[in-house]
């Protein structure tokens, strides 16, 4: 299925409306052993240093923002072991301000699912991103003002001295490392699928009049198609820098300049200019950037 974001005038909804629902009134087409259970016990070996910041604007072209970031770090070093630190970014679309409830509702339910379902790490993100994915997707088909809502979700999830990047959609994750800046996720846009087949240049994408349609979403049913978010993981490196973004900061400010804003700029400087570059380039799309640097990488000694 091919669908293009849309956003359309603000309409009032309470919080309490949005975010009330727990997850255990999912119904998802998960078996009980995937949605029951505890994370795995395992000894931290390794806690992460960051530094986070974080910074969010509705840009000049939207009434309200559809976009959200969240983050939590657990106080537990059982659950730092096991889990680790989630950092996200999600994008929403829909008509009227379904958007906005789509990507907070996303935010929400996989931060509780991540932390509450059973098996590995990527077990249980895939899992969350499904759960997320089925509570928005019917509400949708339950209320006819938010037919079609959805949002993308990118998080990053820091356990022990891995990486794990859950994607779904066109926000993206960066890593610079050693000065080098890298695209880790991949685009789920028709554009993307395109190069990928040698139909179009990375540059003819970048100009093309459907760069803006994309092939998944969370909330967003197609039976050809079933919703399978990418999971990959990889090693942490002292002096990492990680940057989730949704595409109000890539579609107005090119990888160059986002690979030198961050080479030359500290973390807090570089993502309020990063923001402010996006805007003064034209602000078309509200604008979310995380970074995430790690700092150090601690061994923690064995408890007996």
């Amino acid at each position: 299925m091919l669908f293009k974001k849309s956003w359309g005038r603000k309409q009032e909804v309470s919080l309490e409306a949005r975010t009330d629902t727990p997850v255990q009134e999912i119904t998802a087409e998960l078996s009980a052993e995937e949605l029951t259970g505890a994370p795995p016990e395992e000894p931290l070996r390794v806690l992460p240093h960051i530094k986070f910041v974080a910074r969010s604007e509705i840009g000049h072209a939207r009434e309200n923002n559809e976009d959200k970031f969240d983050f939590y770090e657990p106080d537990e070093s059982s659950l730092l072991a096991s889990r680790g630190s989630v950092y996200l970014v999600c994008d929403g679309m829909g008509g009227h301000n379904a958007g906005q409830i789509a990507s907070e509702l996303a935010a929400k339910q996989f931060l509780h699912a991540y932390y509450h379902l059973g098996g590995t790490a990527q077990e249980a993100a895939r899992n969350a991103v499904l759960l997320a994915h089925r509570y928005i997707a019917d509400m949708a088909s339950n209320m006819p003002s938010r037919y079609g809502m959805g949002t993308t979700l990118t998080a990053l999830i820091l356990k022990q001295d891995e990486g794990i990047l859950v994607h779904v959609g066109d926000s993206r994750c960066y890593r610079l490392r050693n000065g080098t800046l890298e695209q880790l996720s991949r685009d789920h846009t028709l554009v993307a699928h395109l190069v990928a087949q040698g139909i179009l240049t990375p540059e003819q994408a970048k100009y093309h009049p459907q760069r803006n349609v994309i092939r998944q979403a969370v909330g967003i049913e197609d039976p050809a198609e079933p919703l399978e978010p990418d999971i990959e993981t990889f090693p942490l490196r002292e002096g990492d820098l990680y940057l989730l973004c949704s595409d109000g900061l890539t579609d107005m400010v090119d990888d160059a300049e986002i690979e030198t804003i961050l080479r030359e700029e500290l973390p807090t400087r570089a993502a309020w200019k990063l923001v402010d570059r996006a805007l003064a380039n034209g602000g078309r799309d509200n604008v979310t950037v995380v970074l995430i640097a790690i700092q150090r990488l601690e061994p923690v000694a064995e408890q007996h």
